[in-house]
């Protein structure tokens, strides 16, 4: 997701510079600007901004004059040719920069500030720190106080945030890692190398995926776990080819078991949670198998047998019944049985 948001802020980011460019262009009436004048003008605004040759095609210049000229992004540029091949600006002192923001864009900008705020653990987005207060300021400037539409679960007291960054530039820049960590079953905690392969979020909390040095088990370690992270410089980096789509392919969470606790799991959802259960799968693995006249359902999933799974099926309570396999039934009769005996009158 961050390397398309990233590739996505670029493109979009290059669409402005020439927006602007193209602007600018057409505000100067003292010279007859042609569409080969604009190519090359936001050719050499982009050059400026990226260091390097960027090819602006025709098609893309003509799209976005096209683009001005609409509604879509709120310009309604009076763009005009004359003479069959001179651009302009048919109102004299027009420029994209002087339209007022109406309400439905203030709302817009609103819940878009608020969730690039929820990336701002990372350096990807360290260069929109300024523009977002900027927005937060013009937004507070502009209308009145109005309560967020979108409101994003996120825990800002979570211990391991702060290594966030450090754990992202290590995995694009392929540097081994060394960590203290402990585990909440550990007495203390243990140092070791680690190749880190992928940042991984899960009920709001974040975890690394890699392994340790020399070892192939793939671990799965919790950021709030973390004491101390730097960077290993004396060890090659390996990613052995790891996929994380394959890896995760048969798991409920982040607890991915051996091949022997992965099964096929039947359960039976009562008429009132159906429509959720059907409308958001557990999994991607999710099949309807049967619905009853008593409008509840039986759904399969082809999942580990992990802790995650477990949490979620008890958080039904009585309203999933795991019809099998065995070993998971048991074991969610054995977890409900202790649970009521904190309930029982003594």
């Amino acid at each position: 997701m961050l390397i398309f948001l990233k590739k996505s802020m670029a493109q979009n980011k290059n669409a402005l510079i020439r927006y602007k460019t193209i602007d600018k262009c057409l505000q100067n009436r003292y010279r007859k600007w042609t569409l080969l004048d604009l190519i090359e003008a936001c050719s050499d605004a982009l050059y400026e901004y990226e260091g390097r040759q960027v090819n602006v095609s025709k098609r893309t210049v003509q799209l976005d004059i096209q683009l001005m000229r609409s509604d879509k992004l709120g310009y309604n540029a009076p763009i005009i040719v004359y003479e069959k091949k001179y651009y302009t600006y048919n109102e004299e002192n027009f420029s994209i920069t002087n339209i007022p923001l109406n309400e439905s864009d203030m709302n817009v900008l609103s819940e878009t500030v608020e969730m690039l705020k929820q990336f701002k653990d990372f350096s990807l987005f360290s260069e929109l720190g300024g523009i977002i207060h900027r927005l937060e300021d013009k937004i507070h400037t502009e209308k009145t106080n109005q309560a967020a539409v979108i409101h994003l679960d996120k825990n800002e007291n979570l211990k391991g945030l702060k290594h966030l960054d450090v754990l992202y530039q290590s995995i694009i820049k392929k540097i081994v890692l060394k960590l203290d960590y402990q585990s909440f079953k550990a007495r203390r905690s243990s140092s070791f190398s680690f190749h880190p392969f992928i940042l991984k979020e899960f009920n709001n909390r974040w975890f690394v995926v890699g392994r340790r040095d020399e070892q192939a088990t793939i671990l799965t370690l919790a950021l709030d776990r973390i004491l101390t992270i730097d960077y290993d410089l004396s060890i090659e980096y390996e990613q052995n080819n790891f996929n994380a789509d394959d890896y995760y392919r048969n798991t409920y969470g982040v607890t991915v078991l051996n091949d022997e606790q992965i099964k096929e799991v039947h359960l039976k959802v009562d008429a009132k949670n159906a429509p959720y259960v059907l409308t958001k799968p557990f999994h991607h693995s999710q099949q309807l198998i049967e619905k009853y006249k008593d409008r509840s359902v039986l759904i399969s999933l082809h999942v580990h047998l992990n802790f995650e799974l477990d949490r979620l099926i008890l958080g039904f309570g009585e309203s999933i019944e795991v019809i099998k396999p065995g070993v998971l039934r048991r074991r969610m009769r054995y977890k409900l049985r202790k649970a009521l005996e904190h309930y029982e009158i003594s």
